[in-house]
């Protein structure tokens, strides 16, 4: 199964945190927060990447063609221009493909434009590159498989925004930093599709695919849900940035279910 993520956005709400580099080079710990996704993906044995690129991808581009040298003890020989590996670090057994698929373009559109790559598969895994979860992702396709219908979006719990109390008459028993929300289901993205959706969708740059094309898709009794009540949690702001990095540097990060 391939793995389209979208990489391209211009990340607006999280300059503050930086405005060189794209939203999803954006690190937790010392990884980029798409490594991260990556590595959920390929704990489950799923390996084929296909990154939708946009705002600065040549960042991106660059963090992965010096991926093996920045992991690993080299030498370089300056008058030869040669690199010579010292040691054999394990790396990672992933295939990725860059896709440029423009500067301004909205969801939509990008994943339409790497129409190419996907339209033989019998179908494919879509998420954001700005967004972790627990998730497991042999249930997700497994569930995706049971029910035969175009797509399966991942429904999550919206992660608390305030401190959550508990009380028993006027006094605080119970305090609750950052809760997961207890009401509705959102979508957090980490979706399955059948090549099919690209009926749905189309080039124009303004197309997003959180609306139109998924709005047909539902009326057409072809989205389903699948429900994660684990972890998840987006990073869209200063603050979330701050709290996913708390987690990792804790040793606490629900996420990390790989070795």
């Amino acid at each position: 199964m391939k793995i389209a993520i979208l990489s391209g956005g211009f990340g607006t709400r999280i300059r503050d945190v930086s405005e060189d580099i794209p939203k999803p080079m954006i690190t937790i710990g010392n990884y980029p927060i798409l490594w991260h996704i990556m590595k959920l993906y390929s704990h489950y044995g799923f390996n084929d990447f296909l990154l939708c690129l946009g705002y600065k991808s040549h960042v991106i581009k660059n963090y992965f063609l010096n991926y093996r040298n920045l992991k690993s003890d080299f030498l370089l020989d300056l008058e030869r221009n040669q690199v010579e590996s010292l040691g054999n670090p394990d790396f990672e057994k992933w295939k990725i493909t860059f896709a440029e698929t423009g500067l301004n373009s909205n969801t939509g559109a990008r994943v339409y434009r790497v129409k190419k790559y996907l339209e033989s598969e019998e179908y494919f895994a879509l998420t954001y590159g700005d967004g972790i979860a627990n998730l497991d992702i042999h249930e997700l396709v497994k569930f995706h498989k049971s029910h035969g219908r175009l797509m399966t979006v991942t429904g999550v719990r919206p992660p608390g925004r305030f401190g959550e109390l508990e009380i028993d008459n006027d006094r605080v028993v119970g305090f609750n930093e950052k809760p997961q929300a207890s009401g509705g289901w959102i979508s957090g993205g980490f979706f399955i599709c059948s090549s099919k959706i690209f009926k749905y969708l189309n080039s124009n740059e303004d197309l997003i695919f959180e609306r139109e094309p998924i709005e047909k898709i539902t009326r057409d009794g072809e989205l389903m849900v699948f429900k994660h009540d684990g972890f998840w949690h987006p990073m869209d702001t200063s603050r979330e940035y701050q709290l996913l990095n708390e987690l990792w540097n804790s040793g606490e990060a629900p996420w990390k279910v790989w070795i």
